[in-house]
This record gives C-alpha cells, structure tokens and sequence, in this order.
C-alpha cells in the first residue's frame, strides 16, 4: 500500500513538472526578445523573417525591387491619403530619411490605395513633405506577403533583406529611443 502511495505521488511529481516544463517552452517562445524595444506598438523578431523578393512601382510607374537594397536598413511604410494617423506620422518620417546620421537607411512610403498621381501628390504638399518620394502596390504584393491588416504599418527590414521588426499603427519617428534603437541597425 505504501509503495502504490508513493508511486502515485511520483507520478504527480511527474506530471507537475513535466505541465511546468511545457509552459516554460510556450512563455519563453511567446517572448519576442530580450533587446530593448523603445515603443510598445514595435514587434521585434526573435528570429528575423526571411521575405521574396517585392516589386513595387515608384511616382512614374518605374519598378522598385526590394532585393536591390540589401546592405541597407529598410524602413517600409505603409499609408493612405485618408488615415488620419497616417497624416500625423508622415512628416516625421520625412524627418527621420533626412535628418539623421543614418549611412544606410532607404525609406519606401508606400501608398495602399488605388494609384492616384495627383491626390497622392497633394497629400505630400500639404503636409511639406519634401525628402520622400511617393511608391504605389498597385498589385498589393505587400499586403499578400506581409499580411498587412492596416496603416499606418511600418515594416523595418535588416541589411540582409529580412524584416526584424514591424510597427503597428502610427509613431513618431523623431522619438529620441526610436532613431537611438534604430541607428543600432545602421
């Protein structure tokens, strides 16, 4: 009776820490990184994400590969002329592609509506914008590869080509731990 009693305790033990082990293995798969991320809505990858190759179309139609920029840090920013977040953190990144020290920075605003020229156009005048240049998926390859669910969405690719790090919603870019974390990259 004794050693039913202590083969049912063993077991317990058992199940305990093999429960203990298994919720050990999702929380530490659960957490992202341990490197300083500066803002809460900035996914950084543990493991980067390796991606395809992406054609896109600039301003005058002409054809943009991603796999033209490697050895670049790749900022993607994805917007709408009728986001009002969008409107918000436009100026910011215009700042951010210009006036700092970055020596391989490369920032794609790629505008997620049907291609037009001059609503697109007027929406950089209005907010003064004036270093960025205007891009268009006016098949919506990112949207299919990146999984994209809104804008503003920004996804941050390493000199390798691969994304490390995705913002969900808007941010402003001239945030000092922002630029810092990012010039990390450079």
């Amino acid at each position: 009776m004794l050693s039913l009693f202590f083969m049912l305790i063993n077991q317990k033990i058992i199940k305990y820490f093999v429960f203990f082990i298994l919720c050990l293995n999702i929380f530490s798969s659960i957490a992202q990184t341990n490197e300083y991320v500066p803002l809460n809505n900035i996914v950084l990858y543990k493991t980067p994400k390796p991606i395809r190759p992406i054609v896109f179309q600039d301003f005058l139609g002409k054809e943009v590969n991603l796999k033209d920029y490697k050895g670049k840090i790749v900022v993607i920013n994805f917007w709408a002329t009728w986001c009002k977040p969008c409107k918000e953190e436009m100026p910011s990144l215009d700042d951010l592609y210009t006036k700092y020290n970055f020596k391989n920075l490369q920032v794609f605003p790629v505008n997620m509506e049907e291609p037009n020229k001059s609503k697109t156009k007027e929406f950089f005048k209005d907010l003064k914008i004036s270093n960025l240049e205007i891009f268009f998926d006016k098949n919506l390859s990112f949207v299919k590869d990146f999984k994209l669910r809104g804008v503003p969405t920004t996804v941050l690719l390493n000199k390798k080509g691969d994304e490390f790090a995705r913002v969900v919603g808007s941010i402003d870019f001239n945030n000092k731990k922002f630029v810092k974390w990012l010039l990390d990259y450079d």
